[in-house]
């Protein structure tokens, strides 16, 4: 079962990976160098200067989340969030913990990984009306569409792609992640 989850969650890396690379679009003329995040060719190089790159789950590095007391966790695989350019991170949600409604500035590619993620659109915080979605689907966040997600009753791993600099604005102030349903 392990080996099975561990290829299913490389296959969703992929997926989520390569949703997050755009070719270049066609020019008749030469075009100047593009900006951070165009082209990812461009923006990285490519092989032999680029070197492939292999992780296994036991050599994902986990950090708390910037102020999160509740055990939300990511782990960066590519690039910097917080920078211009490409990332690909995992993020993991314990158990009963959800954001609060809140925004990004930039679009977001997310796969599920692990357990059922639950997640809806909007500015009010309904974990009850949530969507669960299960380990191998697919949500696109776009640039400042309001939402909210996280995990109900198991833990839940979701792979997110995009071009930073990212942020979270989370609506009407306050924490960004908080219980989805009084702790047991």
């Amino acid at each position: 079962m392990k080996d099975s989850a561990v290829s299913l969650m490389a296959g969703c890396v992929i997926a989520a990976f390569a949703m997050g690379c755009s070719p270049p679009a066609p020019s008749a003329a030469p075009a100047a160098a593009p900006a951070a995040g165009a082209n990812r060719q461009a923006e990285f190089g490519s092989y032999p200067q680029r070197d492939f790159v292999r992780l296994t789950l036991d050599q994902l590095q986990w950090r708390p989340n910037e102020n999160n007391t509740l055990g939300v966790e990511t782990a960066i695989l590519e690039g910097d969030p917080s920078k211009p350019g490409f990332y690909l991170t995992v993020n993991h949600f314990p158990p009963g913990v959800m954001s609060r409604p809140h925004t990004h500035p930039d679009e977001r590619n997310i796969t599920v990984l692990k357990g059922t993620w639950y997640t809806d659109t909007g500015t009010e915080f309904r974990p009850d009306k949530a969507i669960p979605m299960k380990a191998g689907e697919y949500m696109r966040h776009p640039a400042g569409g309001p939402h909210y997600d996280g995990a109900l009753d198991e833990d839940v791993w979701i792979a997110i792609s995009g071009y930073g600099p990212t942020s979270a604005s989370v609506l009407g102030g306050g924490e960004l992640f908080g219980r989805s349903r009084p702790a047991r």
